[in-house]
């Protein structure tokens, strides 16, 4: 940007100044210095760029080789390079340093690409942001509170990058618990935020936040949104018996790896979780010495792995014997919708409990309707007049009947509503109904009916059918009537079943790794909760809660995060590979009879902590393995050196590693789209973790029409540790979307099981 300019006749430095800027006392310096240098045909470049030019990206180097001030400097370096500006230190909002290198900063499209120029950059990408997704669950899975535990669980780290945490809930205190283990290396930051011997550190970000804190929340780990404390007392909350929200879901609220210790990393707010602070939890965390790191969060995929936040923090943390554990997303049961597909982690589905709740509704003509909610509220049957949404458009406010049918906010008129229990249509929390003055609403549709939502006041969401007959009753009687009972628990014969929200497979980044990796309970989990969070998520909510019934994939990734500290505390060297594939091969299976989307919908299966701790055999990888995965990828040696630190480099241009023989504990192949034909081959590598002396044998399972071969078919072992290699080949047709097989290995003792999933899904 062209613009004046003027010495500073004190300092005798250049000034830039745009010209709306000049003053009278420096407008005749300026003008007798453009003609100086019109007349010596010299021109100066200030940089002076509009705020609404600048965007923050994050700006990553590979792994931190260089001490922390040599790497601040390169940092303000490379900045300087592209921007020109003495004031370039300022404008880094954050340096990533402690577990990797790279910085989030302000720049604009063209100094971002020629950021990506430089040397010793990896990657360049924007600033996205990301989303949360989100008591007799550990017992469904068959995992007790008294199951076997060892006395190191209280050396297992977890660390949620998530929302903060309630500090004072009872899921956190810490009797009973010794100093934190020497490893810990982390802080208690910000006002008014104490930790113990069992929450023993929180940290919290907004290096790029949108502006000040809104009203209500912290600038501390302090949580106000109610799911970090939620997730945190999932994975590794204290027993808290005779929990439950307002009566509901009565029991003892437990975490499963309860003598863990918590530390939190608040980088989500209530406007969500910037990539910038994600990424910089992330490199805190490692550094701090946890072992498991839980994020129930997520979004944007990006077809390149290090164009990713996420990828790349959980890159470190696996190349730093860090295990992460991620939330598949809530955006199914369409296709291809599961995030977090990077294969050094793992991407968890939600799976339904054995226990619903319901909600009766009851008509002036006796007649009796069944819907779900989460509905504490009890109006003892009395009735009361009730209205439909589209008959009570709010007029003043010139809002169509389009509005008041789905119950919209302030779409509702009061006076004709309030009252009154009012008939919406498609799904509604109550913030309409409950702005209007309404006593009660019902909504309805066929979406997500195995899911119930917290309401603000009495509601039921029935199914269409019934939903009609309602308003059938509405438009035939003079003064219709109903009443709203407070919900049900009853037990689901059903479960577990695939909740319909969870987000389904393939895996668009790299379609032959399986995700995703399991399943767990992520419907109707009952656990801590801030008491400042509406119970419901609406603001007119104002109920104060200690304990909250939530629905999501970030409710069941934390059982896995938690499942994988309680395996943590059996086998400390194992590396995250070995705890996923335990976890993985130790599942109980899913029908895909039952579920269409078969392993798409639900990975290997649902987890077994209690089994997964001696799996028999386990699938590893290590930093190697992943590097000739990104080899495989199209990655230059280059960039993977940066990276790793060290000297890795691909392979010869003769052989390009396939994603297909990363040790993985599943396997998935797609078809060629034109004739459903499938042909490929998995190399794979099993260490002994059970028995010193064992022979396994192949046991395949296959449909007709695909033929599964493994090579060798028997393995021997004559020790712990020792490692055996064999090849899967996969031939044949499939004349379905999607095909499902497996392959058991078996010596009598343990069956290690991996699914083999072979499709041709359409994407939309």
């Amino acid at each position: 940007m062209f613009i004046f300019v003027y010495i500073n006749q004190h300092t005798n430095q250049f000034i830039c100044y745009p010209i709306t800027n000049l003053t009278m006392e420096n407008r005749f310096s300026a003008l007798l210095l453009l003609l100086i240098l019109s007349l010596t045909s010299f021109q100066l470049k200030c940089h002076s760029t509009s705020p609404e030019k600048l965007k923050t990206y994050i700006v990553y180097t590979g792994s931190s080789v260089i001490d922390e001030e040599s790497l601040l400097s390169l940092h303000n370096n490379m900045l300087q390079e592209v921007t020109d500006s003495n004031a370039a230190p300022k404008s880094i909002l954050h340096h990533y340093k402690r577990s990797f290198s790279g910085f989030a900063v302000k720049l604009t499209e063209e100094e971002a690409d020629k950021m990506a120029g430089l040397d010793g950059v990896v990657s360049v990408f924007p600033n996205e942001k990301k989303q949360l997704h989100t008591t007799r669950s550990w017992d469904f899975i068959g995992f007790p509170q008294k199951v076997q535990r060892t006395n190191t669980e209280s050396n297992v780290i977890i660390g949620l990058i998530d929302s903060g945490i309630w500090p004072e809930s009872e899921s956190f205190n810490d009797k009973g618990f010794g100093p934190p283990p020497s490893k810990w290396k982390g802080t208690c930051q910000g006002p008014n935020f104490t930790c113990n011997n069992k929450l023993i550190g929180g940290r919290y970000y907004r290096s790029v936040g949108d502006g000040p804190v809104s009203k209500g929340d912290f600038k501390s780990p302090r949580d106000s949104v109610g799911h970090g404390t939620h997730t945190a007392s999932t994975a590794a909350g204290n027993p808290v018996s005779m929990a439950s929200m307002l009566g509901l879901g009565q029991g003892t609220a437990r975490g499963g790896a309860i003598s863990a210790r918590i530390a939190v990393y608040k980088a989500c707010w209530d406007d969500g979780c910037d990539d910038a602070d994600i990424l910089a939890a992330f490199d805190d965390a490692i550094a701090d010495g946890v072992d498991i790191v839980s994020v129930s969060l997520g979004g944007f995929n990006d077809h390149n792995y290090l164009n990713d936040a996420i990828s790349i923090g959980s890159f470190h943390a696996m190349k730093n014997g860090v295990l992460a554990v991620f939330s598949g997303g809530n955006s199914g049961p369409g296709p291809a919708t599961i995030d977090n597909l990077n294969p050094w982690s793992i991407s968890v589905a939600a799976g339904t409990l054995d226990r619903k709740f319901v909600t009766r509704v009851a008509l002036g003509d006796n007649r009796t309707y069944v819907g779900i909610s989460i509905n504490p509220f009890d109006l003892k049957g009395k009735l009361y007049p009730i209205i439909f949404g589209g008959d009570a458009p709010n007029t003043k406010k010139h809002l169509p009947k389009s509005l008041s049918r789905i119950c919209y906010t302030n779409s509702l008129d009061p006076t004709l509503v309030k009252g009154k229990i009012v008939l919406c249509e498609g799904q509604n929390k109550g913030t309409g109904p409950s702005k209007a003055g309404a006593v009660g609403f019902l909504t309805q549709g066929q979406s997500f009916r195995d899911t119930p939502f917290s309401v603000s006041l009495p509601g039921s969401y029935l199914d269409l059918k019934d939903g009609a007959s309602v308003y059938d009753y509405i438009i035939s009687t003079r003064t219709p009537t109903a009443t709203i009972f407070k919900s049900d628990e009853l037990k689901d014969i059903l479960a577990p079943e695939v909740a319909s929200f969870s987000s389904r497979g393939p895996n668009l980044v790299t379609p032959e790794i399986l995700k995703p990796d399991l399943i767990a309970p992520g419907v109707n989990i009952l656990a801590s909760w801030s008491p400042i969070s509406p119970a419901s998520g609406t603001n007119s909510d104002k109920r104060k809660l200690q304990f909250n019934i939530i629905s999501g994939t970030s409710m069941s990734c934390p059982h896995v995060a938690g499942a994988a500290g309680y395996i943590k505390s059996f086998h400390p060297t194992w590396s995250p590979a070995a705890i996923r594939s335990a976890l993985m091969t130790t599942a109980k299976q899913f029908s895909p009879t039952n579920n269409r989307d078969a392993e798409f919908a639900y990975g290997a299966g649902q987890i077994n902590p209690s089994k997964a701790v001696n799996p028999g055999l386990v699938y590893d990888a290590g930093e190697s393995d992943y590097i000739r995965f990104l080899c495989g990828q199209g990655f230059s040696s280059k960039t993977l050196q940066l990276i790793t630190g060290d000297n890795s480099t691909c392979p010869e241009a003769t052989y390009v590693s396939s994603a297909r023989d990363l040790n993985y504990p599943s396997f998935a192949l797609q078809a060629t789209h034109s004739k459903h034909n499938v042909s490929g081959s998995f190399n794979r590598t099993v260490t002994n973790v059970g028995s010193s002396k064992s022979t396994y044998k192949a046991i395949v399972t296959a449909p007709e029409g695909l033929k599964i071969q493994v090579n060798p078919s028997v393995l021997s072992f004559t020790s712990v540790g020792q490692k055996q290699t064999f090849v899967v080949t996969i031939d044949g047709a499939i004349y379905e979307s999607i095909v499902s097989a497996s392959l058991v290995w078996d010596d009598g003792e343990y069956q290690v099981r991996s699914p083999i999933v072979v499709y041709d899904v359409p994407i939309p």
